[in-house]
């Protein structure tokens, strides 16, 4: 990473161009963008000076020195620009209930509990602190909460706009909460170990490490099923083929002797008959479709990144010495309070993790030793990829994503890895780090202009455009 620099700082101009007013519920509209910095942040460490970015239908179509607006293009200038903020763990837009379930499976998935309307304070809090996306998850407490959704917050964008990846990624808790299922529940947005519950010793919290791995061995029994199956259908279809080719060379003493029957038939006043083809080889079976084996082959498979909720070191211990067999599993662990003492495993294995910035309190269902908010400092400096997310326990936290961001800067992570800990980084145990996080042609657009330093108490979003839309401007604020 290159040093940081003080960037975000200065105050901002608009354009003539800019739209009078934008209604909180209505986000304006607008077919092309180009928006003028006097420093343009493309990702964390790297900066273009008094560059422009260009936008048309949604996406980053250019980023250069010298561009032109496009016909009819809405001019924004700004004196710091850089992609918009992602809480990778958060519960912004989804109901209590939805939250706390701790019947989800692993199909379970988090985008049908997304609510574009609960909230809408708060999602317009979050937008000012420049945050544009989250993952929503529902299922926190249970031992598979189901898929976790990247989605947009910003009011008045439509199903397409809002949801960037409805299967972003499979969470899963290892020893969070109580044994007993009710052990924890969600009471006004905090995850309670209730009274009475039975905490688990460590000898049932490596079993469930041990659980963990029979599911997605599961799920790659399931994949191999699956293969099978499509190998010996092509196979089958071959011979079908093979057949009725060899059949068409007899066909017109096949269509003779039809025609011979049928004359047979109605001489002696029969019914003609058709004769039935028979195979000389059966179809293949199907085999039993299963929506959570489907996940958990995804999972098996690298096509969609494990989540797994893990603090203790014991618990730790026992994933990584199993990771190695699981050569196709893209990891992410998240909490990890105990992990220091792992930071050169989970770096050998490219783990990355994400930690929250929140103290630990009476609201947490555990005290961890080594919690604190070095953790990430501690983390990052030994090269393990840091994402930061608000913490999953209440929706008014993601509004605090960057001051959050700026307690651990304070408490020794580098400023520039912090803020790659809200964009890139976040975009990329997400699954959507193709699209999100940077400021890259091809992506979308999901930019922020700020009234001040990010990580600060100072600095203001004071326009964000969302999915290539303004959705938060001056006038709003």
């Amino acid at each position: 990473m290159h040093t940081p620099r003080a960037w975000f700082a200065a105050a901002l101009v608009v354009a003539s161009s800019a739209p009078a007013s934008l209604g909180a519920q209505e986000a304006a509209s607008t077919d092309a963008l180009l928006i003028r910095a006097e420093h343009l942040v493309v990702k964390p460490g790297v900066v273009l000076e008094n560059a422009q970015v260009s936008i048309k239908n949604g996406r980053i179509v250019a980023v250069g020195t010298n561009l032109q607006p496009l016909p009819g293009a809405q001019e924004i200038r700004g004196t710091w620009v850089g992609a918009g903020l992602i809480d990778a763990w958060s519960t912004l837009g989804v109901s209590g209930d939805s939250v706390g379930d701790q019947q989800t499976t692993p199909a379970t998935r988090a985008a049908d509990a997304f609510d574009p309307y609960l909230d809408e304070h708060l999602r317009q809090q979050a937008l000012r602190a420049g945050v544009v996306a989250v993952r929503a998850q529902a299922g926190v407490p249970a031992r598979v909460g189901g898929v976790g959704s990247v989605v947009r917050i910003a009011s008045g964008l439509d199903a397409a706009q809002r949801i960037v990846q409805q299967d972003a990624v499979l969470w899963t808790t290892v020893g969070i909460g109580g044994a007993q299922p009710g052990g924890v529940q969600f009471i006004d947005g905090e995850l309670v170990q209730m009274p009475g519950s039975r905490g688990m010793d460590v000898f049932e919290r490596i079993e469930l490490v041990d659980r963990l791995f029979g599911q997605i061995a599961a799920g790659r029994n399931y994949l191999v099923q699956k293969n099978e199956y499509a190998h010996e259908l092509v196979e089958w279809q071959k011979k079908v083929a093979e057949k009725t080719a060899e059949l068409e060379k007899d066909a017109k003493k096949a269509k003779k002797d039809r025609e011979k029957a049928e004359t047979d038939a109605k001489e002696k006043g029969k019914p003609f008959e058709e004769k039935k083809y028979k195979e000389d080889f059966k179809k293949p079976s199907a085999p039993r479709v299963d929506d959570d084996a489907e996940v958990w082959a995804a999972v098996a498979d690298g096509a969609m990144p494990l989540m797994v909720h893990i603090n203790r070191d014991a618990e730790l211990r026992a994933l990584l010495s199993g990771v190695a067999d699981q050569e196709r599993v893209r990891w992410v662990v998240a909490g990890a309070a105990e992990s220091v003492a792992h930071a050169k495993h989970l770096k050998a294995h490219n783990i990355p993790v994400l930690v929250h910035a929140l103290p630990m309190g009476a609201g947490r269902p555990d005290e961890y030793d080594q919690h604190d908010l070095a953790l990430a400092a501690h983390l990052a400096n030994a090269g393990v990829k840091v994402a930061i997310g608000s913490g999953g326990m209440d929706p008014a936290h993601t509004r605090d994503l960057p001051l959050l961001a700026a307690q651990l800067v304070g408490h020794g992570l580098d400023r520039t890895k912090a803020l790659a800990g809200v964009t890139t980084i976040a975009a990329e145990v997400l699954d959507v780090g193709a699209r999100m996080g940077s400021i890259e042609v091809g992506k979308d657009a999901d930019l922020v202009v700020w009234s001040a330093e990010p990580l600060t108490t100072a600095a203001q979003a004071t326009y964000v455009v969302s999915a290539g839309r303004v959705v938060l401007a001056p006038e709003q604020n």
